[in-house]
């Protein structure tokens, strides 16, 4: 029998989504494992940033359930989903910093909102958090004066500043040269293993995928048609999972 402590952190059971009657997730099972680094890949347009908004309750499905860590978060109200979903941090794929607010005042945001923590206590932790991300000393800063790289690093020290169970990330090296997305990589993995929090990475990038990944998940057509550890992932026989994985034109996806 299960433990609590041995739950999924995400469950997706017979999840449904259309929009305007085109069918974007297709009775979508997936069981997240807690405390690991699980990468969902599959095709530009497939369902993959749907899914991760089903699983902080900005989407609700037509048909089936979310759960986190063993509660059905599609039937709650407002007051509870916030609840939820401040266990959750999410880091963006343009790293939607607010451009009007300094790089410190960005990062202490959610300590704001969420918590009674006094101005020095506040200032200590976002100092600690932006060297953490490799980025000391920036807390002047405006967003307009980062680049890209830089933007995506402060977002992910928003994104853990509140000590999330869960982080979520959709495409976090999209728009990157390789040698900053790998330097956006290695933190992710990096940070994981130092937390042991549960991480869920939407991506295209193959060969990061492989380096980051406890678990990936390629979903098709609405539907997750391989789960496992990425030594399972290579050695698969699955022909549309072969396909991705190559990059090539050639097998039954058809362009």
């Amino acid at each position: 029998m299960l433990q609590p402590t041995d739950l999924p952190a995400i469950e997706f059971d017979n999840v449904h989504k259309s929009f305007r009657g085109r069918k974007v997730l297709d009775g979508l099972n997936l069981s997240v494992p807690r405390g690991k680094t699980t990468v969902i890949i599959g095709r530009s347009g497939g369902g993959k940033s749907v899914a991760l908004k089903h699983m902080i309750g900005l989407l609700r499905p037509d048909r089936g359930s979310v759960r986190v860590h063993g509660e059905d978060i599609t039937t709650l109200d407002k007051d509870n989903l916030n609840r939820v979903r401040r266990g959750f941090g999410m880091l963006f794929q343009e790293g939607a910093l607010f451009d009007s607010m300094t790089v410190g005042d960005n990062v202490a945001f959610p300590l704001r909102e969420h918590t009674k923590l006094g101005p020095e206590e506040v200032a200590s932790r976002v100092q600690r958090m932006l060297a953490t991300v490799g980025l000391p000393g920036v807390e002047e800063k405006m967003p307009s004066e980062l680049s890209g790289g830089m933007r995506k690093r402060v977002g992910l020290a928003r994104a853990l500043i509140l000590g999330p169970d869960i982080v979520l990330f959709d495409e976090p090296t999209s728009g990157l040269d390789p040698i900053m997305a790998d330097v956006i990589d290695r933190l992710i993995h990096d940070t994981q293993r130092e937390s042991g929090r549960t991480y869920v990475v939407i991506s295209h990038d193959i060969r990061a995928t492989f380096e980051i990944a406890d678990y990936i998940a390629m979903l098709y057509e609405g539907r997750i048609i391989a789960f496992g550890p990425p030594e399972t992932i290579r050695a698969s026989t699955n022909p549309i999972l072969k396909q991705f994985l190559r990059g090539t034109s050639d097998g039954p996806i058809q362009v």
